[in-house]
């Protein structure tokens, strides 16, 4: 099938084919969009246009690339009460987000430690696929945290302080979760996994702040030049991989009840009045809440070996915690809408209501991160992002080489030995997850930022470049 791609704005395209259903956008310049039309993306995005109660436009972000039913960057609102709620639009690492600490320290007086810090860290947070932790919970603490997120860990746990809670999406916990919709087999994944990074492309980055385009924005959050900074990503392990598993075959079973007929059966959905679909959402903000915690023990560890070895006057200020794979329910202009965000992050601007009091007139804080060898980004939400996104902005680089690809081109040896002449400590379980998540699998960051701030998603306040890093 033909796929059409008609600019209609700055740095946006509208998608249509010969099927009749409404059309959807794509957030790219002209190398981008070639890079995305290289997989299925573009019909993947196309085909969620026909979810029942899809509310305007259906959204692609400049990293887009090939998912589970929803490509990888997809954005979709369906309208309450019987629009449709679908797992692929969420994605299987429900909530994997990414966090930003800011500490005291230069890079000057930093350097000396480098070495020593990122092994540190590597031992006192595990990271692979499939890995565990040191802290295995038992049923009735884990519910809590499902049912809590980051709220338990700070009161019941003493990892964070309250501080911490108001600058994490959310509060650090979805209301509505509910452990008993989480399956015994999801509990028994997540039991042990708390504090891990897990594999793929999740990390833990040293970072120094390399570049700052707007000095006041810069200061309210807390950066500037020459500053070390920790960035973590990662989501809700092998929890929030089962919950997603489980509830897309529940709805696979139960779409035909609801006379729902969809072109990707990857798209499973169910609407979000039906028993399943609530039962979903219960479940999926359980699994956020989940992730949330597990980003807030990780950052309690590198809390702690900080102060091992820089003193206790280093408590790493927390900047801000985003997720990038949920569905919220949000209102939008007159319309309250289930928004998918999946491969993608929420970006409100400075007027809105959503943002913690230090925000407020600023703007959200937005985290686009690279892969390992090329930088990362901080920027702020803005207004213009609601009309023209739902508020929503890219969650990063986006592939371009799937890992299989990046195999047969780079090999981990030589990628680690290449970080490391360039200055980048590096510490992976092995190098063949390494060369997974080389550089050259990923799309240009500087070229994805440049989209997103063109086309008014976000502005670009901070450039950070990696020294060090911890590869899940």
């Amino acid at each position: 099938m033909v796929i059409r791609a008609e600019p209609i704005a700055p740095f946006e395209y509208q998608l249509s084919d010969d099927t009749g259903r409404r059309p959807a956008h794509v957030f790219a310049d002209v190398e981008l969009l070639a890079a995305i039309s290289h997989d299925h993306s573009l019909q993947q995005l196309l085909n969620v246009t026909a979810l029942p109660g899809v509310y305007g436009p259906v959204f692609g972000m400049p990293d887009m690339h090939e998912g589970y039913g929803f490509p990888v960057g997809g954005v979709a609102a369906t309208a309450l009460p019987d629009g449709a709620i679908s797992p692929g639009g969420i994605g299987f690492d429900i909530n994997c987000g990414v966090r930003l600490l800011a500490t005291d320290l230069d890079r000057a007086g930093f350097e000396p430690m480098r070495e020593r810090v990122v092994h540190e860290i590597s031992r006192a947070i595990p990271s692979g696929y499939g890995r565990g932790g040191r802290l295995v919970l038992d049923a009735d603490v884990l519910a809590r945290v499902l049912e809590r997120g980051c709220h338990e860990l700070v009161e019941k746990l003493g990892a964070g302080t309250r501080d911490d809670l108001d600058v994490i999406e959310a509060g650090g916990a979805l209301a509505g979760a509910d452990p008993s919709a989480v399956s015994d087999r999801a509990i028994a994944r997540g039991r042990d996994q708390l504090g891990t990074l897990g594999g793929g492309n999740h990390f833990l980055e040293i970072d120094v702040v390399d570049t700052v385009f707007d000095d006041a924005a810069a200061d309210r959050l807390g950066l500037h030049p020459q500053q070390i900074t920790v960035l973590i990503h990662t989501g809700s392990r092998g929890l929030g991989h089962q919950v997603c598993t489980d509830y897309l075959r529940v709805m696979d079973e139960a779409q035909e009840r609801y006379g729902i007929e969809l072109p990707d059966r990857q798209l499973a959905c169910t609407p979000l009045s039906s028993p399943e679909g609530k039962r979903y959402l219960a479940a999926m903000r359980a699994a956020a809440n989940f992730a949330f915690a597990n980003r807030q023990l990780i950052a309690h560890r590198v809390r702690e070996v900080f102060a091992r070895l820089f003193g206790t006057r280093q408590a790493l200020r927390l900047v801000y915690d985003v997720g990038h794979n949920t569905a919220k329910l949000e209102r939008h202009g007159a319309r309250e809408l289930c928004v998918h965000r999946k491969g993608a992050t929420r970006a409100f601007g400075p007027s809105s209501l959503e943002l913690p009091v230090r925000y407020r007139g600023l703007g959200q804080p937005v985290f686009i991160p690279g892969s390992m060898g090329t930088a990362s980004y901080v920027l702020l939400g803005t207004d213009e992002a609601e009309a023209r996104s739902f508020a929503s902005v890219c969650h990063g680089a986006g592939r371009v080489l799937s890992r299989g690809a990046a195999k047969r081109q780079v090999t981990g040896h030589e990628l680690r030995k290449s970080l490391e002449q360039r200055g980048i400590t590096v510490r992976c379980p092995s190098n063949t997850e390494l060369a997974e998540e080389a550089p050259e699998a990923y799309k240009d960051i500087d070229r994805v930022v440049d989209v997103v701030a063109g086309a008014g998603l976000a502005r670009k306040i901070a450039r950070l470049i990696p020294i060090g890093v911890v590869k899940g």
